[in-house]
């Protein structure tokens, strides 16, 4: 290692020299997977590389510090730096064309999630990142940096920040839930509060029902739990009623995954006449709800919510910060009957131990300084004039809107007679085009000339003229 002096200097470092380092450490890193420097090569002294690179020794030493940091290069004293990590094995599929998979429930998350800066994402459920409250994370952040040690480096507990659970029993009663701050957990996500849910109450092989279409992740999930899963027909006023009926009585399902409010993938929202016979069906039948609700702070007017109908007696209530104010900051909740969290807690204690408290101090920041508030009042209206100019520009290329949302981001298209969505979003991706295929959506595999919309994602205009020519 370096001695005390020279490190001393490169403590404060301002934007350029960071950028200095972040080349010096490129230079090397480059160097070892270009096997110029292979396993045990000893690295060019600190003065070679100052010399060689026009920065200055203190540049180089903050460069190889961070570098033995991470595992690459290691420091033998008097010796100086050589490479430690072994080499990568060479991939085929760097130096060959990319291998086609099957446009299935995983298909839009690997390739919207590996995309880059370039790539075109109206297939991907979440907001550009110009979009979210970067300020206000930043201010935030700063406030829980000084917070108690505990705070910042201890595990939370496992029902999750007491502030935090107290503000949103005050939300939820906002939309008729009426819940004690004991009776909502709080969870690093919406998918990891389904996770727990699916681990509680499904055993393999038992059956699940979600809507047909449905968002797409809800098919995995619950492959992944081995469940059996039948799809009910989605109506702009919720499920098929009678289908539902039918299929309770035919398949005697365990549970019945939706959003009530700003459905995934279609826009439509829950009439409340739909969800009384949905409420006396599961009554009638022993049926859980679990109502994923993460959309909630993106709608203009409330929608009915199945939990404040049915009290929490038959509903699971669930929401997460992650699409409204960043998917960095992993914050959901679940919220159930009384005699759930006990042996849900025990569960979480299993999976993941504790809570995430950073995350939820975060949160709790932002709800109560009012950056989230006045952030979701914005997001609203940018969605509602990025959905108006978003449904007439696709019209304009003859692709046409299921029903024309309320509210949100997602607007659910038919493509013109003869355009297979799967075969489009394939051709699309060679453009750096991310398109949501209907039949990921789909549990019956009726939505084939459908794609899911992203509003939020679709301001560039190449996106339409890519589309138009795609489609020829």
């Amino acid at each position: 290692m370096v001695d005390g002096p020279v490190r001393m200097r490169t403590q404060s470092i301002d934007a350029d020299g960071e950028t200095l380092i972040a080349r010096v450490m490129a230079t090397v890193r480059n160097r070892i997977s270009g096997r110029t420097l292979t396993p045990g090569a000893r690295l060019p002294s600190i003065r070679a590389s100052a010399t060689s690179l026009k920065v200055s020794k203190s540049t180089v030493v903050e460069a190889y510090e961070r570098l033995a940091a991470e595992g690459l290069i290691r420091s033998r004293p008097g010796s100086g730096f050589f490479v430690a990590a072994p080499l990568a094995p060479l991939s085929l599929a760097e130096i060959g064309p990319r291998v086609e998979r099957e446009v299935d429930p995983l298909w839009i998350s690997r390739q919207a999630l590996e995309a880059d800066g370039n790539v075109l994402k109206p297939g991907c459920g979440w907001m550009p990142a110009a979009w979210m409250p970067e300020e206000g994370l930043r201010r935030a952040l700063r406030t829980v940096a000084r917070a108690s040690a505990s705070t910042l480096v201890d595990y939370g507990p496992p029902l999750g920040l007491l502030a935090l659970r107290e503000l949103l029993a005050r939300r939820l009663a906002q939309h008729g839930i009426e819940a004690s701050p004991e009776q909502i957990m709080l969870t690093e996500s919406g998918t990891q509060a389904i996770d727990l849910l699916c681990r509680f109450l499904v055993e393999p092989g038992e059956t699940v029902l979600v809507d047909d279409p449905c968002y797409f992740n809800f098919h995995a999930l619950l492959r992944a739990h081995q469940a059996k899963i039948i799809g009910i027909p989605y109506t702009p006023a919720g499920p098929d009623i009678e289908r539902f009926a039918a299929a309770l009585e035919e398949h005697r399902p365990r549970l019945y995954i939706t959003n009530s409010a700003l459905h995934n993938p279609t826009g439509a929202t829950l009439s409340p006449l739909v969800a009384h016979r949905l409420l006396k069906l599961a009554d009638q039948s022993g049926l859980t709800i679990i109502e994923d609700d993460i959309f909630a702070d993106f709608e203009e007017a409330p929608a009915p919510r199945l939990a404040a109908f049915d009290g929490l007696e038959r509903v699971v209530h669930i929401g997460s910060f992650s699409k409204s104010l960043s998917a960095a900051v992993r914050c959901g909740f679940i919220v159930a009957p009384r005699g759930w969290i006990e042996p849900l807690t025990d569960l979480k204690i299993a999976t993941c131990f504790g809570a995430a408290g950073f995350s939820a101090e975060l949160v709790l920041t932002l709800l109560k300084d009012g950056s989230y508030r006045k952030h979701m009042e914005t997001v609203r209206q940018r969605l509602s004039r990025a959905m108006a100019e978003t449904v007439a520009r696709l019209r304009q290329i003859r692709i046409e809107p299921w029903i024309e949302p309320q509210a949100g981001m997602f607007v659910w298209c038919r493509l013109p007679d003869g355009i297979d969505a799967a075969e489009l979003a394939r051709r699309a991706l060679a453009s750096n085009i991310v398109l949501a295929p209907g039949n990921v959506f789909s549990q019956a595999q009726t939505a084939g000339n459908f794609l899911r919309f992203n509003v939020a994602q679709c301001e560039d205009e190449r996106l339409f003229r890519e589309l138009a020519g795609l489609m020829r």
